[in-house]
C-alpha cells in the first residue's frame, strides 16, 4: 500500500461514508453485545458497511473509549468507575503492562479477517494522544491554558498532572497500535478531535503554536515514525473548530488521506495542504439525524457543491461524511436516506 493508492481513490471520483456503526445497527439489538466480542462476525459488518458503499477501505468502529477502559483497567480501576473516572494526582507513569479489553482483542481479530478473507484494506482505528488526555482529566482546558502561558510541572500540579496523563495516553495508544498492525492494519485511522479550540486558546496561538505542537502535533509525530516503521499510512481525523494554523501543522504529519469536520471549508483548505494529501470529508453527518435541519435536499445540495468547488481546487478530494455516522434509534431511514443522497454519486469527474 502506498499513498498513490489513495490519490487514484481521489482521481477515481470516490464517495464514501466511515458508516460502521451504521451498519452493525441492522443487526438485532439482541445481537450487538455478541458480536462487538466475536472477531469473524465484526469483520463481517467491516466488509459488508465497506461494500455497500464501494469503499475499499474496511474501517472499524469510531469507539473512542476502548483506550481509556485499558488504561484504567490496567491501573486497577473498577470497571463501572471507567466512564466517568478522572485522574485528580498523578498516576504512575511506569504502569503495569496494559489490560487489552476484549472490544479492543476482537476488533484486532476483525482485522485479521479482513486481511486474511477479503481484498479490502484492513484500517486501524485509535483516539489521538491529546484527545485521551482530555478523557483523563475532569477539567484539562487549565492546565493547557497555564502550559502555553509557560507554566511548568514543577509550578503547577495540573500541569504535571495533564502531562504524566498524555504520556500514559501516548504508552497505551502505541501498544494498542501495534497489536492492530500486527493483525494485519495497512492504515491506521487517528481521531484526534480534541485537538480545537476549546481546549487551545485561539489568543495564544495567535502569538505561539508551541503549545499546541508540544501536546498534539508531538506525540501523533511519534505514532507516525511508528506507522512508518511497519509500512503503515496514517489516515487522520479531526472534526473540530479549527484554525488555518492547527490544519496546516496536521498536514506536516504526512496523511495520506486528512478527514476534517463541517466546520471547515475544504476548498479553502487546500491551499493549507500538499497536494499528495488527499482531503476528506465533511458533510454535517452528526446531524444526519434531524431532516428538519437538514433534509435529503440539503445533503444532495451540499454534496454538489463541494464537488464543485473542490473540482475548482484541483486538490485529491473524496467526498464522505465528517466524522462516523451514527444510528440513532428512530431515525435509521432518514440518516440512511442522506447517506444514499451523496455516495449514489461516484466516478471521475
Amino acid at each position: 500500500m502506498n499513498r498513490d493508492f489513495y490519490l487514484t481513490l481521489a482521481k477515481n471520483g470516490q464517495a464514501f461514508p466511515v458508516a460502521t456503526h451504521l451498519t452493525l445497527h441492522e443487526q438485532p439489538a439482541a445481537d450487538l453485545p455478541a458480536i462487538l466480542l466475536d472477531g469473524q462476525r465484526l469483520g463481517q459488518v467491516l466488509a459488508t458497511s465497506a461494500r455497500r458503499y464501494r469503499n475499499p477501505l474496511a474501517v472499524p468502529l469510531m469507539d473512542l473509549m476502548l483506550e481509556k477502559q485499558s488504561l484504567l483497567q490496567s491501573l486497577g480501576i473498577p470497571a463501572e468507575l471507567i466512564d466517568t473516572y478522572h485522574f485528580t494526582a498523578p498516576p504512575a507513569d511506569g504502569a503495569p503492562a496494559f489490560t487489552f479489553t476484549p472490544r479492543m482483542t476482537a476488533t484486532c481479530a476483525a482485522l485479521r479477517y479482513i486481511a486474511a478473507e477479503t481484498d479490502l484494506v484492513p484500517v486501524g482505528m485509535c483516539i489521538g494522544p491529546f484527545s485521551l488526555m482530555t478523557k483523563l482529566l475532569s477539567d484539562p482546558i487549565t492546565p493547557v491554558f497555564l502550559a502555553a502561558g509557560g507554566a511548568d510541572g514543577e509550578e503547577e500540579p495540573e500541569v504535571a498532572l495533564m502531562e504524566t496523563c498524555l504520556r500514559l495516553s501516548l504508552r497505551v495508544i502505541t501498544e494498542y497500535v501495534t497489536r492492530q498492525i500486527a493483525a494485519g492494519a495497512r492504515a491506521l485511522f487517528v481521531c484526534e478531535p480534541a485537538a480545537n479550540l476549546v481546549y487551545f486558546s485561539p489568543n495564544q496561538l495567535a502569538e505561539d503554536f508551541g503549545i499546541f505542537e508540544r501536546l498534539v502535533i508531538e506525540p501523533n509525530r511519534q505514532l507516525r515514525e511508528l506507522l512508518r516503521q511497519h509500512h503503515v499510512e496514517l489516515i487522520f481525523h479531526d472534526c473540530g473548530e479549527l484554525t488555518d494554523g492547527m490544519v496546516s501543522r496536521f498536514a506536516k504529519l504526512e496523511p495520506v488521506m486528512l478527514s476534517l469536520g463541517s466546520s471547515r471549508k475544504l476548498w479553502e483548505d487546500a491551499r493549507l495542504v500538499p497536494d499528495n494529501i488527499v482531503l476528506y470529508g465533511n458533510l454535517p453527518s452528526k446531524h444526519f439525524y434531524s431532516d428538519e435541519t437538514y433534509p435529503v435536499a440539503r445533503v444532495r445540495a451540499m454534496a454538489a457543491e463541494l464537488r464543485e468547488k473542490m473540482r475548482a481546487t484541483g486538490h485529491p478530494f473524496i467526498l464522505g461524511s465528517e466524522c462516523d455516522v451514527l444510528s440513532v434509534p428512530g431515525s435509521e431511514q432518514i440518516i440512511q436516506d442522506k447517506v444514499n443522497a451523496f455516495t449514489a454519486w461516484s466516478g471521475a469527474p
